[in-house]
């Protein structure tokens, strides 16, 4: 066994330190391989503009990417919703962890629920997918987008800034803030980003099969296949982590695989919802049926114009 530590790449925020300790931790319970974060600061955690303007895509991935690459650090740890469906030269996805709860969650003041609050109270995110899918629910709430961690959003409502901002269920378990949590938006009402409350461990594809094939051990089946339809969807449709795109797999009780995914116009004006279930044994894997799953989603959804409501909030951030 050995003795010297694997360095762990991981960003600075409470958030990701949290999820990337908690792999280490489980690596070294499995393998008895010692882990030591090493924290990096990514182009996300710094600049000021917001994702929007950014276009979302590898803003918070990109340095830990150039340290798996330039040797700094032999894997790192992201949160599966912010990693680029794009592959990149170099490296692989070793493993996806098992999957925390994907919803989403409001953190409103005197414990108002989403219902409940008043026409024209502030809610902040950061999110085009939830903003597009919230305004459609409740058009009469004003939108407000918010860059910061996890803390730094709450605060603002705790200062009265705010009315409410809303928050992954899983980022505020693992921060330990689900006491801020007033109310929890199922998959039906708002559809989360494709891999939400999963985490991506990542190395260089020359490693993954042999120096570091320990990874394996923190790889969770079910989720890779039910992650891997949701960013198939993504990918087909030619969007990025900022683009209104919600996703979410599942297996059912008959070991199914169920995808539903929404596109829905920045405003709540328009939406394209689809749904599909396949039978994973018809396929030679499970991953595989489930790539599958998300292209013919995907597919269909293009016919009814997903892909035209994705350009044009592109356009609309000023992308295009």
């Amino acid at each position: 066994m050995t003795t010297t530590a694997a360095r762990l790449g991981t960003r600075r925020s409470t958030m990701a330190t949290s999820q990337s300790q908690r792999v280490a931790d489980t690596i070294t319970a499995r393998t008895g391989v010692p882990v030591e974060l090493v924290l990096i600061t990514s182009f996300g955690d710094v600049t000021r503009a917001h994702l929007t303007q950014l276009g979302g895509t590898g803003v918070f991935v990109n340095a830990l990417r150039d340290a798996l690459l330039a040797g700094d650090v032999e894997f790192a740890v992201h949160s599966l919703k912010d990693l680029p469906t794009a592959p990149a030269d170099g490296l692989t996805l070793a493993a996806v962890t098992e999957r925390d709860d994907p919803r989403d969650a409001l953190c409103a003041r005197d414990g108002l629920k989403f219902a409940d609050l008043p026409p024209g109270a502030t809610v902040g995110t950061g999110s085009p997918r939830r903003v597009a899918q919230l305004a459609a629910l409740r058009p009469d709430l004003r939108y407000v987008p918010i860059r910061g961690n996890a803390e730094t959003r709450l605060g603002k409502v705790a200062s009265g800034e705010l009315d409410a901002v809303v928050l992954a269920y899983a980022g505020l378990d693992r921060v330990g803030r689900l006491d801020d949590v007033t109310d929890v938006f199922e998959v039906e009402q708002v559809l989360p980003a494709p891999g939400q409350g999963a985490l991506a461990v990542e190395c260089r594809t020359a490693d993954a099969a042999g120096a570091l094939s320990y990874l394996g051990t923190v790889d969770h089946g079910p989720t890779r296949a039910a992650v891997t339809a949701e960013r198939v969807v993504l990918a087909e449709l030619e969007a990025g982590c900022a683009a209104p795109v919600g996703a979410y797999a599942e297996f059912t009780a008959d070991d199914r695989l169920r995808l539903r995914a929404a596109v829905v116009a920045p405003d709540g004006s328009q939406a394209v919802r689809a749904e599909r279930t396949v039978t994973v044994t018809d396929y030679p894997d499970t991953v595989q049926a489930a790539a599958a799953l998300g292209r013919q989603l995907a597919r269909e959804m293009i016919r009814q114009g997903a892909d035209r409501i994705v350009a044009d909030a592109a356009v609309g951030r000023g992308e295009i």
